[in-house]
């Protein structure tokens, strides 16, 4: 896992340890990138293969529906985003933007009174994951809303959006992009037939289910070559109400016809425990890689150090991306490499929006460096009492 990969495109990553993306929600009401998450993401940068920042908005249309997370669809969040860029260029790191449309799991208070969309009128039921809605504008907690279905040529713009995002993230200096299909949000809506009810060229047979991605992926890919572009799904996943008796088959397809593309990367959350539906076998890695073959794999969810290490030893992923571990451990790699204890996370700040629990974390040798200095205060203060 600390040894150093080649991608597809040439690319040389650091190690196979990436940074998976954390919705910190650290942007402000204007969703641009600032200091402080400058800060954040260069200290995660160090000696990690690739960063992948948190889930970014396209537009400011439907796709908001978390506080102060980031958007990509502004200059002025490119420049933002420059400046994080370039900070963890200098630290080895490469980087890429998640590109995001939250869908039926935003809220309208984020919309300026706009109904939300998916590809039907089907409501999450936060039952099926344990959810009692969804986090307003103002941070109350409200049910959630029946979503308006688009429109075939509202998602054709939502599709040239994405286009538009990734012209920014060009312009921001990005090693690449992955669109976001996995979690719930938009194009997993459209995956899932329990979301998507459809008749028409976007709903019913898998092929039509996964119109929407393909033509996402073709839209971006005019901007960038398919191997800066990677995709993030999530088989196994429940949340936001996902979840089908025919996973398998969907996925099974979906990863066939994106290993023809000559992605990045394919990220795939295999664990389960954010969550499993339990509606079909577990799709696992090792599946995965049987249908993908030879392209670039990451998983996520769960791993620590040992099962990291074992997953790329036994061939079934190359890249392995860690999410909460790295929120109290900026030095992550560090710690894996030198075997030294990891730092807990507090979760009450993993969504708060100012820099407590954000930059606060120390790393394990400035940590040491504190108990050292503090000893010695100590025993200066002693002899000197004495």
């Amino acid at each position: 896992m600390l040894a150093p990969l080649t991608l597809a495109n040439g690319q040389e990553v650091q190690t196979r340890v990436a940074l998976a993306p954390l919705t910190r929600g650290r942007s402000g009401p204007t969703r641009v990138p600032n200091d402080i998450m400058v800060e954040y993401y260069a200290a995660r940068a160090e000696n990690t293969g690739i960063v992948i920042t948190e889930a970014t908005t396209i537009d400011d249309e439907h796709s908001n529906g978390w506080k102060d997370s980031a958007g990509i669809y502004t200059a002025d969040q490119a420049a933002g985003w420059k400046k994080v860029v370039d900070a963890v260029h200098a630290k080895g790191a490469k980087i890429v933007v998640q590109l995001w449309h939250m869908g039926r799991a935003a809220h309208d208070s984020y919309l300026e009174g706009r109904q939300v969309v998916s590809a039907s009128a089907e409501v999450i039921n936060g039952a099926n994951f344990g959810s009692d809605g969804v986090h307003a504008a103002d941070e109350s907690k409200q049910p959630y809303q029946t979503p308006r279905a688009l429109t075939v040529d509202e998602i054709a713009h939502i599709v040239d959006n994405y286009r538009k995002a990734t012209e920014l993230a060009v312009e921001a200096g990005f090693d690449g992009v992955e669109i976001h299909s996995a979690n719930g949000y938009l194009l997993n809506q459209f995956l899932d037939p329990n979301s998507n009810k459809r008749t028409d060229n976007y709903g019913g047979s898998v092929e039509n289910r996964s119109r929407f991605l393909n033509e996402v992926l073709d839209a971006v890919s005019t901007v960038l070559p398919a191997n800066r572009i990677a995709v993030r799904l999530s088989p196994n996943g429940v949340y936001n109400d996902m979840g089908h008796a025919e996973s398998i088959e969907t996925y099974t397809y979906l990863f066939s016809e994106l290993s023809k593309r000559g992605l990045m990367y394919l990220h795939v959350m295999d664990g389960l425990t954010f969550g499993f539906h339990k509606k079909s076998e577990v799709f696992t890695i090792a599946n995965v890689r049987k249908v993908y073959g030879a392209g670039v794999i990451m998983c996520n969810v769960g791993y620590d150090r040992d099962t990291g290490d074992k997953v790329i030893a036994d061939g079934h992923a190359d890249l392995v991306a860690y999410g909460r571990p790295f929120i109290g451990n900026p030095d992550l790699v560090y710690r894996y490499a030198h075997d030294v204890p990891l730092s807990e996370s507090n979760p009450a700040t993993w969504f708060t929006h100012d820099n407590e629990g954000y930059n606060t974390y120390p790393t394990y040798l400035e940590a040491q460096a504190a108990n050292e200095n503090q000893t010695a205060t100590a025993a200066d203060t002693e002899s000197k009492a004495e």
